[in-house]
C-alpha cells in the first residue's frame, strides 16, 4: 500500500472515530494494530458531547432567526465553550450574534472571532476544507498526539485548534498546524488540562497475569 494511500485510509479511520465518540474510548484500528499506538478518544463526557451538539443546532437556528442571510456564522462548541467564526456585515450584528448565542442553554462561554466583512466566497471556503484536511491529516501523522482530542475549524485561512489538551500537547499540536500549507494564523481555543488529569483519562492496561499469579 503506497503512503498516500495509507494516509488516506487514516483519514477516514480518525473520520469514523469523530462520528463513534460517543463510545468514550474507540480504538483506531490500522491493519490490526492500533494506529501509532495510542487510541483514538474524545475526552469530553459523553453527556457534554451530546450537550455540544444541541448548543450548536438550537445556536444556529437562533441565529438565521434574528440575522436571516445576511450572515455567515459558524458555531462551534465544544465542552460548552462556543466558538464563533465566520463574517457578519456590521459591529452591531457581531455583537446581536454573540448575545444570541450566549443565552442558548448550558452555553459556559463564547468566543467571538466573527469578522466585519463580506461573505466568504465558494472558493475560499472550499481552500479553507483543504487545510482542515491537512492540519488533521498532520495531527494523524504525528505519533506522539491523539488526533482525535483536537476540534480544527479553518475560515479564511484562520486555524482554530479547540480540545482539552495538556500545554505540551497544545504547543505540538500549533507546531504541526503552523508548518501546514495554507494556514495563515493560528488560535488556540484548548481548555488546557494537566499531565496527571490525561493520565486519568487514558485506559489502563490489564494485570499481567504472571505478575498476579501465586
Amino acid at each position: 500500500m503506497t503512503y498516500p494511500t495509507r494516509r488516506l485510509f487514516a483519514l477516514l479511520t480518525l473520520a469514523v472515530g469523530l462520528s463513534a465518540s460517543l463510545t468514550a474510548c474507540f480504538p483506531v484500528i490500522m491493519g490490526g494494530a492500533v494506529m501509532g499506538g495510542f487510541v483514538a478518544t474524545d475526552r469530553r463526557t459523553s453527556g457534554a458531547q451530546l450537550e455540544d451538539e444541541g448548543i450548536e443546532l438550537r445556536a444556529s437556528s437562533r441565529i438565521r432567526d434574528n440575522l436571516g442571510e445576511r450572515v455567515h456564522v459558524n458555531v462551534t462548541s465544544y465542552n460548552r465553550r462556543v466558538l464563533l467564526t465566520g463574517e457578519v456585515p456590521s459591529e452591531q450584528d457581531r455583537q446581536t450574534v454573540e448575545q444570541v448565542v450566549s443565552r442558548v442553554e448550558n452555553v459556559q462561554s463564547v468566543v467571538n472571532e466573527l469578522g466585519v466583512l463580506g461573505n466568504s466566497t465558494l472558493t475560499q471556503r472550499a481552500s479553507d476544507s483543504l487545510v482542515d484536511g491537512r492540519v488533521k491529516a498532520g495531527f494523524v501523522d504525528a505519533k506522539d498526539l491523539f488526533a482525535n482530542a483536537y476540534k480544527v475549524v479553518t475560515e479564511r485561512g484562520i486555524v482554530y485548534l479547540m480540545g482539552r489538551v495538556t500545554q505540551r500537547e497544545a504547543d505540538r499540536a500549533t507546531e504541526i498546524t503552523r508548518a501546514t500549507t495554507g494556514v495563515q494564523k493560528v488560535v488556540r481555543v484548548f481548555e488546557i488540562i494537566s499531565e496527571d488529569e490525561l493520565r486519568n483519562m487514558l485506559p489502563q492496561p490489564a494485570p499481567d497475569s504472571k505478575s498476579t499469579a501465586k
